[in-house]
């Protein structure tokens, strides 16, 4: 069968001394959301008419009203089963190192939170964050390319690779 994902992205917004990043803690459409209660960055799908740059541009201007000015690929992840059904997703994984505009305190999903990236690991996260935010909040790391398979809403594993750097 062939390997047809969801395509998503997922953004960390670093504030200008790199020492938080904006998540927005997902409350606000209650227990019935597969996010609900967890802490996470900004994103969403990409769209059928845009490429995945402008797909993360767009979700961070609807998510949190900004602009980015500078962003770099962190890097890949595949989640085959990640889905609330199964389904298999594969997110492209972008640091957003300098933006202009304002965030509001909240959007549809939940408060927005300026967090310190030392704490972040200390918050509820999806089980699979820990294994790949370091990676994306090592600033200087090379973009790695990950695996993450999902079986019964928990990762069975994690390998990257990377290249370059």
């Amino acid at each position: 069968m062939p390997y047809t994902p969801i395509l998503a992205t997922l953004g960390y917004v670093f504030s200008p001394d790199r020492a938080r990043v904006l998540l927005v803690h997902r409350t606000a459409r209650g227990p019935t959301d597969p996010h609900f209660g967890k802490y996470n960055g900004l994103g969403g799908k990409v769209e059928r008419d845009e490429d995945v740059v402008a797909g993360m541009r767009r979700e961070i201007r609807e998510e949190a009203g900004l602009e980015c000015d500078a962003m770099h690929l962190a890097g890949t992840i595949s989640w085959p089963g990640f889905g609330k059904h199964g389904e298999d997703w594969f997110g492209f994984v972008f640091r957003v190192t300098a933006f202009s505009g304002t965030p509001p305190a909240a959007n549809e999903d939940g408060p927005l939170e300026w967090v310190d990236v030392n704490r972040v690991l200390t918050l509820p996260l999806w089980p699979g964050d820990p294994f790949f935010l370091p990676l994306v909040f090592d600033l200087n790391s090379a973009p790695f390319h990950g695996v993450m398979p999902y079986a019964d809403g928990r990762p069975s594993a994690w390998r990257y690779s990377s290249v370059g750097g």
